[in-house]
């Protein structure tokens, strides 16, 4: 069942995620309701080890725990220290498997990532739980009476992922996948009571193969249901940005880097996102569009996900840092108040060029790739368009010294109102 097919409405959780387009697939609207609106379920979403940090592409689903927790039911966590060392199959090729060493520390990394999303005290406290736990403990032949003997392999042949493998072939490994994810919801459910899963819409037929095997094992009734992929206007992958992945892990993509991604965000997609991630009501959320349509050049909808997300991600300082820089680096703030590490980060994105000695302004201008030239830097700093840490270079044979170096290495040069560049000393 599309999103498309489902009633629209406002009053309950069920209707709010519903108007903001986050169920896409369910086993039965009314049974879903009954558990979102009827009091307090156990639900979980996994996610598997395959990187050393989550990205943008997880946050629908973190969002997801967040907001249903918020709305009273228990989550719980999962990380895939089993199932991340198999690998969900993909349309393309097997997947490269990592040493289970290394799974294991990015199982730990992913564990506190996930934490500050959620609540871990209170009558609906969320847990964070390993597949390691039960999968590991169980032996091959335990496996296949257990958990294989309830799996038709034609059905599991007729996923769409596996028919896409089938000529240029698939693994046994990677085509048991689904066997190990469907065990988690059955183990979930025997050991924790869960009643609910949902993921992505990728992961609709493991998530109805963990639900079918419930109920061949006796166990039951449980639900599911999947939100849906996020994608870009203009086709491109959302999660991506110019300089690769967008990450969550602070040291692999910045606070500064992360609140940019939003804020570029395109107009056919914002209210869409706004949507998906914010936590903002709907009648907030009607007025935010209906203001941003009449003033689109000053994209009111972009900062306001921006600033919302990254002080969901990274907290109110990073999130004001990140404003600050946008502001600074265009001349609309002081370059001063910026920590060293949101500069650099803000200069990273831009173009940061690293050099042993300064030369004169007209070089810095050419060595950052800002002119082409000398002769065309001279030309901008003489009709008054260079600018040095925000001041206006009028001199064409200005120079700069260290005293001119913000936390005594770097240098912001602009031309013109928007193009700008980093400089950063060495030594």
């Amino acid at each position: 069942m599309t999103d498309s097919n489902l009633p629209q409405g406002r009053d309950s959780l069920t209707d709010d995620l519903l108007w903001r387009g986050l169920i896409q697939d369910s086993t039965g609207l009314d049974e879903l309701r009954e558990l979102l609106d009827g009091g307090s379920t156990t639900f979980y979403v996994g996610f598997d080890p395959t990187a050393p940090s989550l990205h943008i592409g997880n946050l629908m689903q973190v969002v997801m725990a967040r907001r249903l927790q918020q709305a009273g039911h228990r989550p719980l966590l999962l990380v895939g220290g089993a199932t991340g060392q198999i690998g969900d199959p993909k349309e393309s090729a097997e997947r490269t498997l990592n040493p289970p060493e290394v799974i294991a520390g990015w199982v730990e990394r992913i564990r506190e990532q996930l934490s500050p999303f959620v609540t871990y005290s209170g009558e609906n406290a969320a847990q964070l739980v390993n597949n390691l736990d039960w999968t590991g403990e169980m032996s091959v032949v335990e496996f296949l009476r257990d958990v294989g003997k309830h799996f038709p392999v034609n059905k599991m042949l007729a996923r769409e992922v596996v028919k896409a493998r089938l000529e240029t072939g698939i693994s046994y490994t990677e085509f048991s996948y689904q066997l190990l994810q469907a065990n988690d919801y059955f183990e979930l459910h025997r050991r924790h009571g869960c009643r609910l899963q949902y993921g992505g819409s990728d992961q609709w037929g493991n998530i109805t193969a963990g639900v079918d095997y419930i109920r061949r094992r006796g166990a039951g009734p449980v639900e599911a249901f999947t939100t849906p992929l996020v994608t870009k206007a203009d086709g491109t992958k959302f999660g991506k940005s110019e300089t690769g992945t967008v990450w969550l892990d602070p040291q692999m993509t910045s606070p500064y880097a992360f609140y940019q991604f939003w804020v570029n965000a395109d107009d056919r997609d914002v209210s869409r996102y706004l949507r998906y991630f914010s936590f903002r009501s709907r009648e907030e959320l009607e007025e935010l569009e209906k203001a941003t349509a009449e003033r689109p050049q000053a994209r009111l909808a972009q900062r306001a996900l921006a600033e919302e997300l990254t002080t969901l991600v990274h907290g109110e300082r990073e999130m004001a840092q990140a404003v600050a820089a946008s502001q600074a680096l265009f001349g609309r703030g002081s370059l001063d108040e910026l920590s060293p590490e949101t500069l650099r980060a803000a200069l990273t994105e831009a173009g940061l060029v690293h050099l042993d000695e300064l030369p004169d302004v007209a070089g810095l201008l050419k060595e950052s790739g800002l002119v082409p030239s000398m002769k065309e830097a001279r030309r901008v700093i003489a009709e008054g368009g260079a600018y040095v840490n925000n001041t206006r270079i009028s001199e064409v044979d200005a120079t700069v010294s260290a005293d001119d170096l913000l936390h005594g290495r770097y240098l912001v040069l602009r031309r013109g109102k928007r193009s700008f560049a980093g400089v950063e000393l060495r030594g």
